[in-house]
């Protein structure tokens, strides 16, 4: 499974990357300005700066609706580096241009996905990723693992090469649920990477080695 950090922040992902389990970055216009991040000009230059930093895989999010703007921007965005995917919201005009997208050997990764039947039709259209959102269909009472579930089944039943990329992971249990789920890609916040690290059998465990250690070594 690949692990994606979902932030704009560069100190983040320098620590994710550093740590070697990072394949990749998402973003968003909530995270660019969470940032700091304002105008054209400082959002293109903070999408280079990120790609400088991460071997592949830097999604970027188009703001535009319509399709013939969503294939201004997207195509602009791909341009910047070949590292970059073109974040693309799933509504009808979204689907379409996901479809010129693949024509064109452009990668793409449709967002805000909450049914399986979103999921198929960006797989249909030829997606690289879709992003369906755990932690929102958490929020209204609705179990997202069960959505991860059910594009996987779809999915292997038709041979779609579209990746599942759980999106909205509020923990280091969603990420685990996600892996035994058979999703390809997950995209979290540092903390709950870094979360995966923890168990507190492993603090003690280790301050008991250390303080054998030190006895046997007469300190």
């Amino acid at each position: 499974m690949k692990f994606f950090i979902d932030t704009a922040n560069l100190d983040q992902i320098k620590e994710a990357q550093d740590l070697g389990i990072l394949d990749g970055v998402t973003t968003n216009p909530s995270l660019m300005a969470k940032e700091g991040i304002t105008g054209e000009e400082n959002v293109i230059n903070h999408y280079k700066a990120i790609c400088d930093i991460v071997d592949d895989n830097v999604s970027a999010e188009v703001i535009s609706t319509t399709f013939d703007e969503i294939i201004k921007e997207g195509e602009a965005l791909a341009a910047l580096n070949p590292k970059i995917v073109v974040k693309v919201p799933m509504i009808k005009d979204g689907v379409k241009a996901i479809k010129y997208f693949s024509s064109k050997g452009i990668k793409t990764n449709c967002t805000l996905i909450f049914s399986a039947g979103q999921a198929l039709l960006a797989a249909k259209a030829g997606a690289t990723y879709v992003s369906p959102f755990l932690g929102r269909l958490d929020d209204i009472s609705s179990d997202g693992l069960v959505l991860i579930e059910d594009i996987r089944t779809i999915f292997d039943n038709y041979g779609y090469e579209t990746q599942i990329l759980a999106a909205s992971i509020r923990g280091p249990l969603h990420i685990v649920n996600c892996a035994k789920l058979g999703a390809d890609v997950i995209t979290a916040p540092l903390a709950a990477i870094v979360g995966l690290l923890k168990h507190p059998l492993t603090d003690s465990g280790l301050a008991t080695f250390l303080a054998d250690h030190a006895k046997a070594a007469g300190k």
